[in-house]
């Protein structure tokens, strides 16, 4: 229950900050797709997450970002997955290479990324980076 509250805590400040979600794609993991749903319901979604099997620990960051690509054109996306695969893609996205940039998400911590030339790797600009607390903390 804590958890939990903690994520609709930091959902609240992802929409203080503007945020919006056109679709959430989450990992097939438990954890994951329960943090994908708290927050679906936190921006008032009607429809669950998308599981998205490559999310699952253990793939490759080369491979998500592959299966990304069939997401391309649908606006803004959240990815909710597991460490070290999203810092690794976060990196590749941002450099073209998983291991350039170290980044280290804390559970619930949040990247913003934005694709101006789509999800071509090494092309996308760093918009924020932000804790699960600093989310929290974000007031309207």
């Amino acid at each position: 229950p804590a958890g939990r509250e903690k994520i609709r805590g930091a959902a609240n400040g992802m929409r203080a900050l503007g945020l919006s979600l056109d679709l959430i794609l989450t990992s097939p993991l438990a954890r994951a797709a329960q943090t994908a749903e708290a927050i679906a319901a936190a921006f008032g979604h009607a429809q669950l997450p998308e599981v998205l099997p490559e999310l699952a620990t253990g793939n490759a960051p080369t491979r998500i970002a592959s299966a990304l690509r069939h997401f391309d054109d649908r606006g803004d996306v959240m990815l909710v997955g597991h460490e070290p695969s999203l810092s690794q893609l976060a990196s590749l996205l941002l450099t073209g290479s998983p291991k350039a940039v170290h980044i280290r998400l804390k559970k619930g911590g949040c990247v913003a990324l934005e694709f101006p030339d789509g999800l071509n790797g090494g092309k996308a600009e760093l918009r924020w980076m932000l804790t699960q607390g600093q989310l929290r903390r974000v007031k309207k």
